[in-house]
């Protein structure tokens, strides 16, 4: 009877632990989904505000300045892996994400309520200019230090299957972004969203924030003090003087990842529209479907990567992105059929989820804890903001100069790439191979 009884109590402990890492996992990615539905609706509604904080000109013009605003976000992410790594490592992961998530709050709250160039003048794009930096230091910092927190804090055996969540709430955030557009533009006429519709995802952006926060102030530190006082903590000096290795092939994984990834989701509904010849409501439709099957399988690809490795996955990977990404950007250049463009670019999206699901564990497990944040966000952001941030410029600029297949190629080799950091990968996926 009693041994029936310490059972039971084993098993409600093993259970209340379970519940605990569960919404620790959902805490932590939480933060994720709000920081991207922040960052992609400033693209995504740029449109309809574009006059609102420019000059009066023509409307490329003010695209343009718009779009140059948005790039600076993307700068500012190296130096936000950079802080929040150093605060991640130096004074904790909680502190870091509930630092990093009211920064974006803060920025979307600007946006919303700011006034136009006509009522203040050349301050109404520098304070623009400023919020967006913000949120771009504040999306730099996310990744990283999620990414730490989510893989010391999944069960061992299942931290593949824990750590896909991040790409499923950064998918997410794509996905509640366009979701948002889409229900916005069918309450409001054009000119009421151009008037001041356009505020209320911003507004909506600070409000999730705010309940990211609260959930994030109920999450356990995992850092340890040895870690935070370790001389090393939070040092770029120390990450690269002891870990310059792993640094170099982080940037290679998020080189060929990144670039994979931006390809197939955010530049390819130009591509789908600019080169194949489609109309721009069945893109939409067809890539909003795509996201949506893209979240749903990074799960599966995770717990998968428990089975086979992280090593096993990457490899799966970048043999794929070597060899499909040039016959299935070929294929879709001429495609007819909306139904077999869903599954050219789903085949793409499933060779991306061997990196995607696995990107923020595989990166974390290749680092001490007290340079964790640190190594995992500042590579990533670094890779991220030259590959990723580039991929759709690369793109136009090259199909502007005839050669549009050039970037097939590009791509291509970036998975190969890829695929050869993964071989020094060590053979049960933790860390580099000795």
């Amino acid at each position: 009877m009693a041994e029936i009884n310490n059972q039971s109590t084993q098993r409600a402990e093993e259970h209340g632990i379970n519940k605990k890492r569960v919404w620790a996992i959902v805490g932590a990615s939480s933060g994720n989904l709000v920081e991207w539905f922040d960052f992609y609706v400033y693209s995504f509604f740029s449109l309809y505000f574009a006059h609102i904080f420019f000059p009066k000109g023509d409307t490329t013009t003010q695209l343009l300045q718009t779009a140059g605003v948005f790039a600076a976000g993307f700068l500012m992410r190296p130096i936000g892996g950079w802080l929040f790594g150093y605060i991640g490592d130096r004074h904790g992961r909680k502190k870091s994400m509930l630092i990093s998530v009211c920064m974006m709050c803060f920025g979307s709250l600007v946006i919303a309520c700011l006034p136009g160039y006509a009522s203040i003048g050349i301050a109404a794009p520098a304070i623009l200019l400023l919020a967006r930096m913000f949120q771009g230091l504040s999306v730099g910092g996310e990744y990283g230090t999620s990414a730490t927190y989510m893989s010391e804090v999944a069960l061992e055996g299942r931290k593949g299957f824990y750590a896909s969540f991040q790409y499923v709430t950064l998918i997410g955030g794509q996905l509640l972004a366009v979701l948002t557009v889409v229900v916005l533009q069918f309450i409001l006429s054009d000119e009421e969203l151009r008037s001041w519709g356009w505020r209320i995802p911003f507004f909506l952006g600070a409000i999730l924030a705010v309940v990211a926060l609260w959930l994030r102030r109920s999450l356990n530190e995992t850092s340890d003090k040895k870690s935070r006082q370790h001389k090393d903590a939070g040092s770029i000096s120390g990450l690269l003087r002891n870990h310059t290795r792993a640094f170099l092939m982080v940037l290679g994984f998020t080189a060929g990842g990144s670039l994979s990834f931006y390809t197939f989701t955010t530049y390819m509904q130009k591509y789908l529209v600019n080169t194949a010849g489609m109309d721009a409501k069945s893109a939409s439709g067809l890539m909003t479907g795509a996201l949506l099957v893209f979240m749903l399988i990074q799960p599966v690809i995770g717990a998968l990567s428990d089975k086979i490795g992280r090593r096993g996955s990457m490899l799966i990977f970048g043999a794929g992105a070597a060899i499909c990404t040039v016959p299935i950007l070929t294929a879709l250049q001429n495609v007819q059929s909306p139904t077999l463009a869903f599954g050219l670019i789903m085949l793409a999206l499933l060779i991306t989820s061997f990196y995607t699901a696995i990107s923020g564990i595989l990166k974390a497990e290749m680092f001490p804890p007290e340079v964790r944040a640190l190594g995992v966000g500042l590579s990533y952001a670094v890779a991220n903001a030259i590959f990723g941030g580039s991929a759709e410029y690369v793109a136009l600029l090259l199909k502007q100069q005839g050669v549009e297949t050039t970037f097939f190629w590009y791509v291509s080799a970036m998975g190969a790439l890829a695929f050869l950091v993964s071989l020094l990968l060590h053979k049960r996926g933790k860390g580099i191979k000795l």
